[in-house]
């Protein structure tokens, strides 16, 4: 109750503030509440935790605000040195996208594909765009699976802005490996990102309706299956946090694009 009666509060005090710095804050903020009653943190260590958490988050917008965290250079840099130590095969399935991909345990949901992770956690559409010349155009894919447009519409992107993104990645991808396949998943709801589900739902509409103009494209509606029957989020589906799914929310998802792969 009282978490809740915090999260009320800094929603209504940061009304202005982008979508994700809020998500983030409100995800720490969960965080901490549970550590305090799991570990039974005294008030005062309870009041530093807090502390920190605002100090850090804060610093992370002032730099998000000049850009310095959309640069994910560090991220795939790694994964190019992983791909010249350890080459990938080439025409297998690549997934590419933000945390949604990033977090999900591929191996033990497609034991028997060979499949390729490259999900950076937090990106956006136009993240994708930019780097797929570098992890996913050498794999030489037949199968492209993307999820993203999440954290766009959470910093403040239109729909429309979200589906063109999307068809600049198609374009991106397809110039140059003209037989690959992509898939896309639909943006999903999530219980912290309710409010922006209509948006959400917008941008999917755009998305599918793109995809009925190429073959090549597959939009998969991942989204209906993780609501319950009163239209909102099932709680058991995602982690703690409210925005990323758990084991069972990925076993939903794994149930519908196994058969497209």
């Amino acid at each position: 109750m009282a978490f809740l009666l915090l999260v009320d509060v800094y929603n209504k005090a940061c009304e202005n503030s982008e979508g994700q710095f809020r998500d983030l804050t409100i995800g720490l903020l969960a965080l901490v509440m549970s550590m305090q009653l799991k570990l039974r943190l005294g008030k005062s260590a309870f009041r530093q935790a807090l502390i920190v958490i605002f100090f850090c988050l804060f610093s992370g917008h002032a730099k998000a605000q000049v850009g310095i965290l959309t640069n994910w250079e560090r991220d795939i840099a790694a994964f190019e040195k992983q791909a010249r130590q350890n080459p990938p095969p080439k025409h297998e399935v690549v997934f590419v996208g933000s945390s949604s991909i990033r977090f999900w345990e591929l191996a033990k949901s497609f034991p028997s594909m060979d499949v390729i992770n490259r999900g950076f956690g937090g990106s956006q559409l136009a993240d994708s765009v930019r780097y797929a010349p570098r992890i996913v155009v050498p794999y030489e894919p037949r199968i492209v699976v993307l999820y993203a447009g999440d954290n766009d519409l959470a910093f403040g992107k239109s729909p429309e802005q979200v589906s063109a993104d999307f068809q600049a990645f198609t374009r991106r991808v397809l110039d140059k490996l003209p037989k690959t396949k992509i898939v896309v998943l639909s943006i999903k709801p999530s219980p912290l990102r309710s409010r922006l589900w209509e948006k959400m739902r917008k941008a999917n509409a755009l998305i599918a309706d793109h995809c009925k103009s190429d073959e090549r494209l597959l939009y998969l509606d991942v989204s209906n299956a993780l609501l319950g029957p009163d239209g909102k989020p099932r709680s058991e589906y995602f982690r703690i946090d409210g925005l990323h799914l758990n084991e069972k929310g990925y076993e939903v998802w794994t149930a519908i694009l196994k058969p497209h792969l």
